[in-house]
């Protein structure tokens, strides 16, 4: 299996190369991706009412409904698992563990998970605050899925319900580094259109961005993530 080759690369990388977080980063995206997303879906979605008083999300599969909502204080035990089971270490979830202790990056309502119908927590979706050149914007990661859940809707369900609670919210500019062929469904392009780079060499086809109001203006520039992505 590819994903299965790509964890066992991770494992043997040098981390400390320059360049090396970076295209782990990249490389984790495609395997979550392909773990989650063995072919083409097509899904629908409800869109959410205005923060806080949030109506859930949501997805159909052809075997699952997903609900999809912010997290709750009970749930961050959970969203942990989630997040260990679905990557090959443990870098996704302490990431969601620091942003969350960082005021200056986490926005409460911005991280989504979704439950099936017997509540069970199984897909997680986070926007934390990241900067272009000073001007505020959202950083999307990590997204992450159970892999007994793969191909069922629940990480679409949990990146489109936080997509629409930062609209609700009136933000606008939301950025992910993550895979050209699943990202796009959700309205992103490369990044490179908007006039923004990324803080580290990466494909232009994998740093990806998008308006939630098209209407309004973009900054350009360079991206500036929050401390605990460490870049």
């Amino acid at each position: 299996m590819r994903a299965e080759r790509g964890v066992r690369r991770i494992a043997r990388a040098r981390r400390r190369r320059p360049g090396t977080p970076e295209a782990l980063a990249t490389l984790r995206a495609e395997i979550a991706l392909r773990r989650e997303h063995g072919g083409d879906h097509n899904h629908a979605v409800h869109s959410l009412q205005p923060l806080p008083r949030l109506s859930p999300s949501r997805e159909r599969s052809p075997m699952t409904t997903w609900t999809a909502r912010p997290e709750m204080t009970d749930d961050i035990a959970a969203i942990r698992h989630i997040n260990l089971a679905a990557f090959p270490t443990s870098g996704e979830a302490d990431l969601v563990d620091v942003l969350r202790a960082d005021p200056k990056a986490w926005i409460d309502g911005l991280s989504m998970v979704t439950e099936g119908s017997d509540g069970t927590l199984t897909g997680h979706a986070l926007l934390t605050r990241c900067h272009v050149d000073g001007a505020p914007a959202l950083a999307l990661a990590p997204c992450a899925v159970r892999p007994s859940a793969q191909r069922t809707g629940a990480g679409s369900a949990a990146i489109r319900a936080a997509l629409d609670a930062a609209r609700s919210m009136g933000e606008n500019l939301v950025l992910v580094l993550g895979h050209s062929d699943y990202y796009p469904r959700f309205g992103f392009t490369p990044a490179s259109r908007f006039g923004i780079r990324a803080p580290f060499d990466v494909p232009d086809e994998a740093m990806m961005a998008m308006a939630l109001d098209d209407t309004r203006p973009t900054p350009t520039g360079t991206i500036r993530y929050p401390a605990a992505f460490g870049v």
